[in-house]
């Protein structure tokens, strides 16, 4: 025969496991959460760095254009 008390005792351990599994079931949906943020924020910079050498090579390709251009512009004008 169980009395009040150990009854008490048993339907509050009852809670607080309850109330532990749902906290762990949050973090784990926290977890899974930032996991998933974190590989599509890994996908965007590696997105953005191969932007940013793609810019980085169009600018040097345009540097050097404009360069020659000016090159150009100096040789024409020193022969007339």
């Amino acid at each position: 025969m169980v009395s009040m008390s150990q009854n008490d005792s048993i339907n509050n351990a009852e809670i607080d496991l309850e109330k532990l599994e749902s906290q762990v079931d949050e973090l784990i949906r926290a977890c899974t959460h930032l996991s998933n943020e974190n590989k599509s924020l890994r996908a965007r910079q590696e997105s953005l760095v191969a932007e940013r050498a793609a810019l980085i090579e169009k600018t040097e390709l345009a540097r050097n254009r404009v360069e020659a251009m000016i090159t150009r512009l100096k040789s024409m004008e020193s022969t007339q």
